[in-house]
């Protein structure tokens, strides 16, 4: 009777579909300042350099995240970890309420990304964990959707919140501090699915791990997310400085909207994914991603706001369809005891594909300008793409049978 009894409590936990949105809330966080930063830059007085910068020490602190902790979920367990992220998730967002200048606004990042980097990997691994049998395919659609669809709702809401409700530098992060908190009871709720048999192993930092068996796989499409992740670090590092000082487009929910269109974009790409395979997806995403970086690149030459927005949806899309097919074949061929470290060493590279040309874009404006700079940037972002789309298309990822 027991047993029975522990079986209906365990279905009526909730499943993937909640984990999914608990990913969703926590990533919205860490793009909550991308249409902000043009009144900071009026309230503190510091350069577009400045702004690269405190988005590079983002990076920088997912990558520590990642390389420190990225396999603690598969010793700890996935929902401690969660809990951690989301508790790294509002000191974040405390931070950029009480900001009086850069030093708060540099730790606020710094926390943000300690919390993404927990969510990247340990997020992902909880939805597929999660997913019941003949629904992983679903499942990892969820977990990728949740995270771009995060990335995405950052700027367009804070965006609306500071173009047209009071207190534009703080509302927006009262909200995702209310967020966070119904974010918060739904992980308590979710079932843990990392369980021992015997002594629980040690925990210690794991670095870039990836099992033998999965580096086949691994490194094509660690290639293919480096260089989706560098077309989101030129838009939410750049665009909102290209719209308000070339385009002369200051409403920052236009500014937030056209940021959210990348990754609603990158989520259908996703979608198409499905309906063409992991092995066809990675070198037809690297070839929609050039078309879209070659659109950015005639908007700035054009100065052209419909043809930057058409440059962003097809990015987005190509973006999509590579990190899709990329995260579930690693995923996939992960084994269990391994998952969230192998998934966290993937998201490693895709976040140095987005924060070192953040900092170089950044160097570039300094001396060329926002326009030029962005013309050099999406150049040396086309030959990328182009080789790894090559890559990928001579040595396809193998799908596990």
């Amino acid at each position: 009777m027991s047993g029975v009894t522990e079986r209906r409590r365990q279905v009526s936990r909730p499943g993937y579909k909640a984990a999914a949105g608990v990913f969703a809330v926590g990533m919205m966080g860490t793009t909550l300042p991308t249409p902000l930063y043009g009144l900071y830059r009026q309230e503190f007085g510091f350069s577009e350099l400045i702004v690269t910068v405190v988005f590079a020490v983002y990076a920088v602190g997912v990558i520590t995240a990642l390389l420190i902790a990225g396999g603690f979920s598969d010793v700890l367990g996935r929902r401690p970890v969660l809990l951690g992220a989301l508790a790294l998730a509002a000191l974040s967002a405390v931070c950029f309420l009480t900001a009086g200048g850069l030093p708060l606004l540099y730790v606020g990042r710094v926390l943000s990304g300690f919390s993404a980097g927990l969510l990247s990997g340990t997020g992902t691994a909880t939805v597929l964990d999660l997913a019941p049998p003949g629904r992983r395919a679903r499942a990892g659609l969820a977990a990728t959707a949740a995270n771009m669809g995060g990335l995405g709702l950052g700027p367009l809401v804070s965006g609306l919140l500071a173009q047209y409700a009071p207190w534009p530098l703080k509302l927006p992060f009262i909200v995702h501090l209310t967020l966070l908190a119904i974010a918060t009871a739904v992980t308590w709720l979710l079932t843990e699915t990392v369980h021992h048999c015997g002594p629980r192993p040690p925990l210690r930092p794991q670095g870039m791990k990836v099992p033998p068996e999965v580096r086949g796989v691994f490194a094509p499409c660690s290639l293919a997310a480096f260089a989706g992740f560098s077309l989101l670090g030129l838009f939410t590092a750049v665009a909102p400085a290209f719209l308000a000082q070339t385009l002369g487009e200051r409403n920052l929910a236009v500014i937030g909207a056209v940021v959210f269109c990348v990754f609603g974009a990158s989520t259908c790409g996703q979608v198409l994914m499905g309906r063409v395979g992991a092995r066809r997806a990675l070198p037809l995403g690297c070839l929609v991603l050039v078309a879209g970086l070659l659109l950015i690149a005639a908007s700035l030459l054009l100065t052209s706001f419909p043809v930057l927005l058409v440059g962003a949806v097809t990015g987005g899309v190509g973006q999509g369809m590579a990190f899709r097919a990329g995260l579930t074949a690693v995923g996939s061929a992960a084994p269990q005891e391994h998952r969230g470290a192998t998934i966290s060493a993937f998201f490693v590279v895709a976040y140095v594909g987005i924060s070192l040309p953040v900092v170089g874009v950044g160097a570039l404006t300094e001396a060329l300008g926002v326009r030029d700079a962005g013309l050099v940037f999406t150049a040396c972002a086309v030959v990328l793409v182009a080789a790894v789309g090559v890559h990928v298309r001579l040595h396809p990822p193998q799908e596990r049978a």
